[in-house]
């Protein structure tokens, strides 16, 4: 019975041992819970960016197409058949150089025709002027009657405007011959011949043998458009442009593949007024090509360097964040705390943005861990890192008003 006793005893003591240690372990879990979490252990790491306004070059950038500073359509002056052609297409030409080679036997013939007539009408010539000197003697006598000598000063007269019009007729003898040789007068790059040997050559459309087009130097023309234009004298009237002494633009030019052309160029021409097939502003730059790498028809992008946006602001693109009022960053103020900033932004610059309002400089904006911030939130500033096997960050590009990243 003292067993029965005992085990009743020792079963009672462990349910309440059971009971204590339950809510003794509750109790603590309610009263960790209850607990305020450390400030400092909630802080989230952001990496910022210290804003300081400053003159920052622009650029605005182009899509442009190569052009001959001077294509010269190579046509025959004189009707005939071909003969030669003397030169390879395609071939880098010399200014002088015979391109083409017509017959010359039927102009030869004109030539010595026309020279023949000389020769006859300077015959009448003599002949008139003789009669001439031996008439005016004897009518000043009043040997002869004043109508013979004015018979005779109307041979003369006559005859010698029958020499005349004789000698322009062996000059242009002279030079229909000479235009049967068809010369280049440029120097440049020639093109495909229209016509082949035999072929009769005529005026107007059927005179064109083949082009020659120089390629020192090189034009590169772009357009403007009218909205560009505007916009670009509305930052310039504000003050958020500067440009530069009497709007002399350095233009760079871009190749197809990516590449700088070694040699810049200068804007020669802007055209005055609108098209209005294509609502722009054909803008004209002329660029040396000592090594003739440009060639007509290249597409290209043509970069205006030289102005400056005065005491201008720029933020990382990535610490720029859209809402649902527009964009905003986030700013770091004196108690390290997060503050949220709404701003406007403009053009790109390179991996940077303008700030065109909602910061005036100085102030500190977080790059990255915006996501995790709350207004009023302190925050923990850290050292960005880069991944080592990330090459090396390139050079910022300079942009402006509608041109695009590159």
């Amino acid at each position: 019975m003292y067993d029965r006793l005992e085990e009743i005893w020792s079963h009672a003591a462990r349910q309440k041992l059971f009971a204590i240690t339950f809510y003794t372990c509750l109790a603590s879990t309610l009263v960790a819970c209850s607990e305020p979490t450390s400030e400092v252990a909630s802080a989230p790491p952001v990496t910022v960016v210290k804003i300081q306004p400053t003159d920052i070059p622009i650029t605005a950038e182009f899509v442009g197409k190569t052009q001959s500073s001077r294509r010269v359509e190579i046509r025959s002056r004189v009707e005939g058949f071909l003969e030669q052609r003397l030169y390879t297409e395609g071939e880098m030409v010399k200014a002088g150089k015979v391109l083409f080679q017509m017959d010359r036997k039927p102009f030869e013939a004109r030539l010595q025709s026309a020279e023949a007539e000389l020769s006859q009408q300077q015959a009448r010539l003599d002949n008139a002027t003789a009669n001439l000197n031996r008439v005016k003697p004897l009518a000043e006598q009043n040997a002869l009657a004043q109508k013979d000598l004015d018979d005779a000063q109307a041979q003369f007269r006559s005859a010698a405007a029958a020499v005349e019009s004789a000698k322009a007729k062996v000059i242009q003898a002279e030079l229909d011959l000479g235009y049967t040789s068809i010369i280049s007068p440029v120097t440049g790059l020639s093109s495909f011949a229209t016509k082949r040997e035999g072929a009769f050559i005529g005026f107007g459309t059927d005179s064109l043998l083949t082009y020659v087009a120089q390629l020192e130097p090189m034009w590169v023309e772009f357009s403007v458009s009218e909205n560009q234009m505007l916009q670009s004298k509305k930052r310039e009237d504000a003050g958020l442009v500067k440009k530069p002494a009497d709007g002399n633009f350095v233009v760079e030019i871009v190749l197809a593949d990516g590449t700088v052309y070694p040699h810049t160029g200068r804007i020669t021409f802007a055209d005055a007024s609108l098209s209005e097939e294509t609502g722009t502003f054909l803008i004209r730059a002329e660029v040396d090509n000592p090594k003739l790498e440009l060639r007509p028809g290249q597409f290209v992008r043509a970069r205006l360097k030289g102005a400056i946006r005065p005491n201008g602001i720029l933020v990382p693109q990535q610490s720029v964040q859209q809402g649902a009022q527009g964009s905003f960053v986030w700013v770091v103020n004196e108690q390290g705390q997060a503050e949220f900033r709404p701003v406007e932004v403009g053009a790109w610059q390179g991996d940077e943005w303008f700030v065109e309002k909602g910061l005036n400089g100085g102030e500190t904006v977080v790059v990255e861990g915006a996501l995790k911030l709350r207004a009023g939130v302190p925050v923990k500033i850290v050292t960005p890192t880069k991944d080592k096997d990330a090459p090396a960050d390139p050079p910022a590009e300079n942009e402006s008003g509608a041109a695009t990243k590159s």
